[in-house]
């Protein structure tokens, strides 16, 4: 048995750069119907079909804000931070974008306002989806330990209120939200060979504490071809702002891990039928910065997966916190075929967020 498709997952079950349009005009003008003319026809008629390129890309672009509504006020006043991300991400031209730290509002609002913005930008990606993420989700325990209850940091991810900092899907190609999987309840717990050993909680936190600091989600992509594209994604948490114990870097590092365990089969779900792709935010260099590093780079070595390193004005850094770091990542399984890659940074300004916008593009037959 699985799960019902587009609900939570329950964690207690147990059954079974710029780019210019590249959809070319017919010449103008009228043709000759010659025989050479015909014979060309013919074989155009039985050549295969030319595969369809797709781009996916993420970015986190700093569409949050401290407040429930006020990222909303913000994309229908026409805020120049807004803007200028719709602008990017117009000239980008993504069939699939995941946005990360994105506000989430119960009627999605502000979602919907922002892909009006995109639509001004000349970027139209009409199908959306945008479940309640677990930032700012209130456990009504201590998790923290600190003596209080309520805080942010006692929610099953850290925010001041429901929603802050959580994740998006726009697509050109329609989403099938009714078969999505999302497994954002899934307990920490409950993960194969997970770390939460150690990481300080409580009994009773440890009961509640789900592993998704955001979301993990399985997406399908209705492709032309009649198959789907399953979009692994997800927004983990960064590995720092903890203690000794460091329950952040441990559950960053599972986060990560998550998608290891559910390729094996080792979770109460089927895998996901290839193709797919693993997108988001990993929140971990695989080489520099903080964290525990071993579940990214199984991930990023696995054979099932590969890894387009796409590369931009910092290398294939996504971020700049001091140093230059790789966070984000777009990982293609490996029957698909890539054919571009790279990485687009916002113009530097004061409002400018300090994260790029990472794409790839993939070969669809």
């Amino acid at each position: 048995m699985g799960i019902p498709s587009g609900k939570p997952f329950h964690a207690r079950y147990r059954g079974r750069p710029d780019r210019a349009d590249d959809r070319g005009q017919a010449p103008r003008g009228g043709g000759h119907r010659s025989a050479a003319g015909l014979i060309a026809a013919l074989c155009l008629l039985a050549a295969p079909a030319a595969a369809e390129s797709l781009r996916l890309a993420t970015w986190d672009a700093g569409l949050s804000r401290r407040g429930p509504g006020l990222l909303l006020a913000d994309i229908e006043t026409g805020d120049p931070q807004v803007t200028a991300a719709a602008a990017l991400i117009a000239g980008a031209r993504p069939d699939v974008l995941l946005l990360t730290g994105f506000d989430w509002d119960h009627d999605g609002r502000a979602l919907a306002a922002f892909s009006a913005a995109l639509d001004a930008a000349g970027l139209v990606l009409p199908h959306r989806y945008a479940p309640r993420p677990n930032a700012g989700v209130q456990s009504w325990l201590d998790l923290d330990g600190n003596g209080r209850m309520g805080e942010p940091r006692d929610a099953q991810g850290y925010g001041r209120f429901t929603g802050q900092g959580g994740m998006a899907l726009l697509s050109r190609l329609p989403l099938r939200t009714e078969a999505a999987r999302d497994f954002s309840a899934f307990l920490w717990a409950d993960l194969p060979g997970s770390l939460i050993d150690g990481a300080g909680l409580s009994p009773a936190a440890r009961a509640v504490q789900r592993l998704s600091s955001t979301g993990h989600w399985d997406v399908p992509v209705a492709l032309p071809s009649g198959r789907d594209l399953h979009l692994l994604a997800f927004a983990a948490t960064p590995p720092l702002f903890d203690g000794p114990e460091d329950r952040n870097g441990r559950r960053n590092r599972d986060e990560t891990a998550f998608w290891l365990r559910y390729l094996d089969g080792a979770l109460p779900v089927p895998p996901p039928l290839a193709p797919f792709a693993i997108l988001g935010d990993a929140d971990i260099d695989q080489v520099a910065g903080e964290g525990r590093r071993d579940a990214l780079v199984a991930l990023l070595a696995d054979p099932r997966l590969q890894d387009p390193r796409p590369e931009g004005a910092q290398g294939t850094a996504t971020a700049l916190y001091g140093a230059p770091l790789r966070l984000h990542y777009i990982m293609p399984s490996a029957d698909l075929r890539v054919t571009g890659a790279g990485v687009i940074w916002p113009e530097a300004g004061e409002t400018a967020p300090r994260r790029a916008l990472v794409w790839v593009d993939i070969s669809l037959p």
